[in-house]
Parts: structure tokens; sequence; C-alpha cells
């Protein structure tokens, strides 16, 4: 099973240059996890919506043009007897940032975590999304589920996670409450499956579009999988697919012999 997490930074824009429609011939994912669609479903195109080959949902942000996330699901590869579920019990999920599958015995998250940047307030609701949604998914995995999440974490855990870790102390995304709660997360039996595979490995998958860091590869790796022991088993590959164009993130490749 190939999963792709993918933050597109807008899925009209990423649509309309054809970075998209390229993306998905080529890779052809079972399930495609979208961050930051940042579009209601009315304003989305029959391609987006209406796909031959895949079964597509969105959750969209009450605020126009922000956040949102979508999954589509092959229909090669799941029946109709999925269902999907938006937002977290006791949260208010009104920015369209929690997505899950269920199927089967297994649930599968995308998640887009808030930045947290614009005020002092949004950083205190970042570090409150942080736990509520790591007591939600905590409380599945000891209900018996197996579980695989993703998305864009909004957060380099250690110094290797970006290009320039000693200028960008205390700044936002490398702030030590964002990294204890990675460790907080780790702790709690959760596995950072690219880091698992490639514990030394340099590879980011978010550059800043305002200084041309993407052609220096002056990076950072906010995109994460996670699951537990026993899903790690079935792993057979994890990439960041570098190469593809048409955001400021890159897409991030599970390989997985779960179904």
């Amino acid at each position: 099973m190939k999963i792709i997490s993918w933050n597109v930074n807008g899925i009209r824009a990423v649509e309309r240059k054809k970075d998209l429609q390229s993306f998905i011939k080529n890779e052809n994912p079972d399930l495609f996890f979208i961050q930051e669609t940042k579009a209601k479903p009315e304003q989305l195109s029959s391609y987006l919506t209406e796909n031959e080959d895949y079964f597509q949902h969105y959750h969209s942000a009450e605020r126009a043009g922000y956040s949102g996330t979508g999954v589509w699901l092959s229909k090669k590869t799941f029946s109709e007897n999925y269902k999907i579920h938006t937002g977290m019990p006791g949260w208010n999920d009104n920015e369209g940032r929690v997505l899950q599958v269920e199927y089967n015995n297994l649930d599968f998250f995308g998640i887009y975590f808030p930045n947290g940047g614009k005020s002092q307030d949004a950083w205190l609701d970042k570090l409150k999304f942080y736990d509520h949604f790591l007591k939600h998914v905590n409380t599945k995995k000891k209900s018996g589920r197996n579980i695989i999440w993703t998305g864009d974490l909004n957060v380099a855990h250690n110094e290797l996670d970006l290009a320039r870790p000693k200028e960008n102390e205390g700044n936002i995304g490398f702030r030590p409450e964002e990294r204890a709660w990675v460790d907080k997360v780790e702790s709690s039996g959760w596995i950072d499956i690219f880091r698992k595979t490639y514990p030394d490995k340099i590879s980011y998958t978010w550059w800043s579009l305002q200084t041309r860091a993407r052609e220096r590869n002056i990076g950072w790796r906010i995109d994460y999988f996670m699951t537990d022991a026993a899903l790690l088993k079935k792993l057979k590959a994890i990439n960041h697919l570098e190469n593809q164009m048409g955001s400021d993130h890159c897409p991030v490749l599970l390989e997985i012999d779960i179904l």
C-alpha cells in the first residue's frame, strides 16, 4: 500500500499548474492525504471532487482560503465500506485540521498542525492542539486500533531536521516546547518512521519561498509519518519526494504491507 502526504499550499493552485495531475498519474497512491487545501468543496473542479479513480473527501476551514485538509482513496484499493471522520472529540476543528479514514481494523489520520506564529494566542493554541491530538490518538491506540498518522507537524524535532538550527533557536517550529512535544509523542510509543529508517540522513520537506531556499536546500523536515512498533514491522519504504514541485513542501511517501 502506497500512502502519500503532501502539504500542497493551495490545492487549486497546484492543480492549475498541472503539478497535481502529473503527480497523481506518476505516483498512483492508494491513499493520498492533503494539507492546506485552502478551498471550500464548492470551489473545486470535477477533477478534485469527482475523479474516476478516487473517492475524494475534504475538511475545509470556515475561513475562506485558509488551512483545510483532504484525502483521496483509490477505488482499486478501497471498497466503499470505509468511514471518514473529521475533527476530534472536545475540539472545535473549525480550521479543518484533522481528517481520519477508518477502514477495517485500521485508522489513518491526516493532520495539518497549527503554525502558531501569528500571535501569542496562536502559539498557545498550537500547544493545546498538540496535546489534544496526542491524547486523542493515544486513546485510539489503547482501544486496540492499528494507526498511522501523518501530515505537516510544523516542527523540526532535532538539529538534524533543519539546515540552520543555531540561527533558529527559539523560533517558531523549533522552540523547546514544540520539540519536547515530539519527545512526548515518542515516549507514548509512536515512531517517527523516516528518522527510525534513516537515523542520520539530512533531508527536508519544506523550504521558504521568500528566499529561494529550495534551490540552496536550506530547509526543514516538518512533515512526518508516525506509527507504532507493530506496524513498523510491515514497512517497505519511506521517502521524501524532493523533486516534486508545486508547493513549498514536498510530498512524503510511505509504502507498507498492511492490506
